[in-house]
């Protein structure tokens, strides 16, 4: 970033420093940007995530408004743009073409850092994980975000934190891209995914509990279950059916390892889920379907305050890069939120951040100093444990 993130409290922009402090420790790490070839770069990795966070902070609803942005606003050029300002074209290119690989080692470790500071609301119930994917709309120029004639669209699948209300791990494909695969892929061991009907799949189910990771995953009702063991239900409860069960029809399509199947009804309408969670009660299980709906709200906010439809990227790496840029973004604004109001990420303390960072910024950013060169210095020092404080 512009300055030293350690030594940023000299400078008289306290409410912007205090956002950005969780990178503090990360930053000195991240593999390094390299030019390609003998040109230099125009921007480096730091200027490209101060840019970033900067266009997902403010409502810039293009790259052109952004680069018009850090032309002419004084605070933008001193404390945002790069030392010699930025073209839209440099940009383009910048953003298209390179820095992906920190910023997955950023998000990585910032998504670590989150991790330590925000409570978990449902411990009893273990690591929940909702995964799920969400469609982009990309412009027909995206040629490679085929989803149907005349309609281009990318789909991201995320993996997100129930308990935490936090995401943690992003894939992205174009629009028909498969989401099934993408479940063992963002499940760790230990963790339970929570998915709709739509990741319904016996294949799947086998490759889960063999790989260690759990799941609560809704299914059909016309799926069909032969029962090994049926278990007791209490009368008063909104479960109606709790069965270990084999699903799908013997030698077609069946599972190979038993699973637990339970049903409940809420507002008239039955659902069965299937889980290798025998340690929970069937209410619990039903409690934890019903958090899949965090994910949902999640996608609101992401869609809505994060940009996601301002494309400032046509390829699919440059959107990528955009993507990442966005959910550190929501990670600060995680912290942030917590340290200081001890509540969850909202619209309105995220207005009330972006209108005190420009109050203190535009009258403080003739006296901030440039220094750009500090920071490279710090660089050079033995990098910090990345699972430590900050």
């Amino acid at each position: 970033m512009r300055c030293p993130i350690s030594l940023k409290n000299k400078i008289n922009s306290g409410t912007y420093n205090l956002f950005i402090d969780p990178l503090a420790v990360i930053l000195p790490c991240v593999p390094e940007l390299l030019s390609r070839g003998n040109r230099p770069l125009q921007m480096t990795f730091e200027d490209q995530l101060n840019i970033l966070i900067y266009f997902h902070l403010q409502e810039h609803s293009s790259a052109r408004h952004l680069i018009d942005d850090l032309k002419n606003n004084e605070f933008a050029k001193q404390r945002i743009a790069p030392e010699d300002g930025i073209s839209r074209s440099s940009f383009s290119e910048a953003i298209n073409e390179r820095g992906l690989e920190q910023l997955q080692f950023v998000f990585q470790e910032l998504y670590k850092k989150t991790a330590n500071v925000l409570p978990k609301e449902y411990a009893d119930l273990g690591d929940l994980v909702s995964i799920d994917g969400t469609l982009i709309d990309a412009t027909l120029s995206m040629y490679w975000a085929d989803y149907r004639k005349g309609s281009k669209k990318a789909k991201g699948h995320i993996g997100f934190n129930i308990n935490q209300g936090i995401p943690g791990k992003i894939y992205l494909t174009n629009g028909n891209g498969a989401e099934r695969p993408f479940a063992s892929m963002i499940l760790s061991s230990g963790e339970t995914g929570v998915m709709d009907r739509g990741y319904q799949s016996h294949k799947m189910s086998d490759l889960l509990q063999n790989e260690g990771k759990s799941f609560v995953c809704r299914i059909k009702v016309s799926t069909t279950k032969t029962i090994i063991q049926e278990n007791a239900i209490d009368s008063d409860s909104l479960v109606f059916y709790d069965a270990t069960v084999l699903l799908g029809s013997p030698g077609i399509n069946q599972t190979d390892k038993p699973v637990r199947v339970v049903g409940y009804e809420v507002r008239g309408v039955k659902y069965f889920v299937a889980t290798d969670r025998h340690d929970l009660t069937a209410e619990q299980v039903a409690t934890i379907y019903k958090l899949r709906w965090r994910i949902e709200t999640f996608f609101k906010w992401w869609k809505q305050h994060l940009k996601v439809y301002h494309l400032i990227a046509r390829s699919e790496y440059g959107l990528m890069v955009q993507i990442l840029g966005g959910l550190i973004t929501y990670l600060l604004m995680a912290i942030y939120c917590r340290k200081q109001f001890n509540e969850n990420v909202s619209i309105k303390r995220i207005r009330e951040l972006r209108t005190i960072i420009l109050n203190e910024l535009f009258g403080s950013h003739h006296r901030q100093s440039d220094d750009k060169t500090i920071f490279k210095e710090q660089k050079k020092l033995t990098c910090k444990n990345l699972t430590g404080h900050y």
